[in-house]
């Protein structure tokens, strides 16, 4: 009686072992890795993507590209890549993961050639796109925190949508049965706009079909998502399930009728979800392409507005703290005096750095009694400059800075508090100088 016994007790542990593999919690996963509705890092750090798509698969000689998506503040870069069955196939993966590794960028790897599948008949089937993932696994295992494994681009046309279904979750648990641990995109059907819900009605199902619960799903916006309402109604539904999810691409409005990015990129800011807009250069059709020419000292209105506007890559990209970045830099915040009645004062701190380039921010603070304005000046002791600022009207004379209230953030009550941004340069140190406040 002891041996089935001992037998059934084996069963029941292996069984138990099993429960716990299958419910293993996002934490337990390497490297990059969904928690509730954001992507954190492996150190526990959030990563917000910020960043734009890159065609490599068609421009494989403009590597000089991942630098300069990175000079103008990007913290992520969406490549293009191909399976063979249309375009490629990219067998250049390892240095494509070398070059965002060097320009501290997190990659996000993509095969197109799954666009449009069951409508586009050159398309490649997201089962393919498992099997290209699958061949390249030797230069993506040891990556999983730097890369992010997208499916495939807009795996599913307009043509029965309701496949997609299936479709992912297979390519999903394809890889994982084949050992993968990185972070895993899946974009929707309707050609990424998931304009007949699929996604949205079905994404539990996707995310429960990964046994290490690490999906992020990716919508794309364009033309569908051409109002506000549109936008918000599709982002509300995705946060009030607790589903994880970034905006994997979005063009801008180019005339009426077209995507409405400046909705697109304050909502992401607001609900802290990651973008990365299409794309750097080279398109058929060139009113999408941010550079003329992939010269970053040629940035077109598109690229203007993704990369200077107001809730733009430069305003709230973060580096990815496994290079260092997560939002601190070292220099120490500048404690500020007390306010005193009817003055302000002022603190400054680095919130992102890279390179030659960072991003600061200036917390203005009214004192006991209400003020109607203010001016900000502080001065560079290592030769920093500001290049671009938000929210207040900032001008420089050699190493002094001057900076005043927009019109809409000049009045503050006693006590309360507002703050301006801005990039600059910096090469060598950039140390925190002592911002000194005037009311008007």
């Amino acid at each position: 009686m002891r041996r089935p016994f001992l037998a059934l007790a084996a069963a029941l542990l292996a069984a138990v072992a099993a429960v716990l593999v299958s419910v293993q919690p996002s934490s337990a996963a390497t490297g990059l890795h969904v928690s509730g509705t954001k992507i954190l890092e492996a150190g526990g750090q959030e990563l917000i993507m910020r960043g734009v798509n890159h065609p490599h698969v068609w421009y494989t000689g403009q590597t000089r590209s991942f630098a300069d998506i990175k000079a103008l503040g990007a913290n992520t870069v969406r490549v293009v890549l191909g399976t063979g069955k249309r375009w490629g196939p990219s067998g250049d993966v390892a240095s494509v993961i070398s070059l965002c590794k060097q320009n501290r960028l997190i990659c996000v790897l993509e095969v197109h050639d799954t666009t449009g599948y069951g409508e586009e008949g050159a398309a490649a089937s997201l089962d393919e796109a498992a099997d290209y993932w699958i061949s390249q696994k030797s230069v993506l295992t040891g990556e999983e925190s730097y890369v992010v494994i997208n499916l495939g681009n807009e795996p599913i046309g307009n043509v029965n949508a309701s496949q997609w279904i299936d479709a992912t979750a297979g390519a999903i648990r394809k890889l994982r049965a084949n050992g993968f641990e990185h972070l895993l995109m899946a974009d929707a059907p309707n050609w990424g706009q998931d304009w007949q819900y699929v996604m949205r009605d079905n994404a539990q199902t996707i995310l429960d079909a990964d046994s290490r619960r690490n999906t992020v799903l990716s919508i794309h916006m364009y033309s569908v998502f051409n109002t506000a309402a549109a936008i918000t109604s599709y982002l509300d539904r995705f946060q009030a399930n607790g589903w994880p999810l970034v905006i994997g691409e979005f063009g801008w409005r180019f005339n009426s009728g077209e995507v409405d990015d400046e909705t697109i990129v304050a909502e992401a800011r607001t609900r802290g979800l990651g973008y990365l807009a299409w794309s750097w250069s080279g398109n058929t059709d060139p009113i999408l392409d941010m550079t003329v020419g992939f010269d970053p000292n040629q940035l077109t209105t598109w690229g203007q507005r993704i990369f200077n506007g107001v809730n733009g890559i430069k305003a709230t990209s973060k580096e990815a703290a496994v290079y260092g970045g997560g939002g601190t830099t070292s220099p120490t915040p500048t404690v500020s005096p007390t306010p005193q009645p009817g003055g302000c004062s002022a603190t400054y701190k680095v919130t992102g750095q890279w390179g030659g380039g960072f991003q600061g921010e200036v917390k203005v603070t009214a004192g006991s009694s209400a003020i109607r304005g203010w001016t900000v000046t502080w001065t560079y002791a290592d030769g920093q400059t500001v290049t671009n600022a938000w929210n207040a009207t900032v001008t420089g004379s050699g190493a002094a800075v001057t900076a005043r209230n927009m019109s809409y953030n000049g009045s503050l009550a006693a006590g309360a508090a507002t703050t301006f941004g801005f990039l600059g340069s910096w090469n060598g140190a950039n140390s925190a100088p002592a911002p000194a406040c005037t009311p008007a």
